[in-house]
C-alpha cells in the first residue's frame, strides 16, 4: 500500500468523484483510477461503489478513510520534524565522502 495510493483513495473519498479528485491531486484520471483499482486489488475488496454521478465508499472504504487520514497525517509530521532538524542543525545534505 503506496502512501500515493491512500492519498488518491482520500481525495476520491473526499470529493465523491474522480475527476474532482484528480484536478485536486493534479494529475488526470486514468491513472488516479488506476490507483483506486490497484488499492481494491490489493485489499481483496471493492473500496467504493461507482455510482451514475461519482464514487461513494462503501463500508470498507469507510472502514479504511480514517487509518488512511491519520497515516497521512503522520508522514506530513515526519516529513516537517526532518525538514526542522535538517534547518535546526545547519545541514541540509549529507556531506560528500
Amino acid at each position: 500500500m503506496s502512501i500515493t495510493h491512500l492519498q488518491s483513495f482520500v481525495a476520491v473519498a473526499e470529493e465523491g468523484h474522480v475527476g474532482r479528485a484528480a484536478l485536486r491531486l493534479h494529475i488526470t484520471q486514468p491513472p488516479l483510477s488506476r490507483h483506486i483499482l490497484a488499492l481494491e486489488d490489493e485489499l481483496g475488496t471493492p473500496l467504493f461503489e461507482r455510482v451514475p454521478k461519482g464514487m461513494r465508499l462503501l463500508p470498507t472504504g469507510e472502514a479504511l478513510l480514517h487509518h488512511a487520514r491519520r497515516i497521512l497525517a503522520e508522514v506530513e509530521v515526519a516529513t516537517l520534524t526532518v525538514r526542522e532538524a535538517a534547518g535546526g542543525s545547519g545541514a541540509s545534505k549529507p556531506p560528500h565522502t
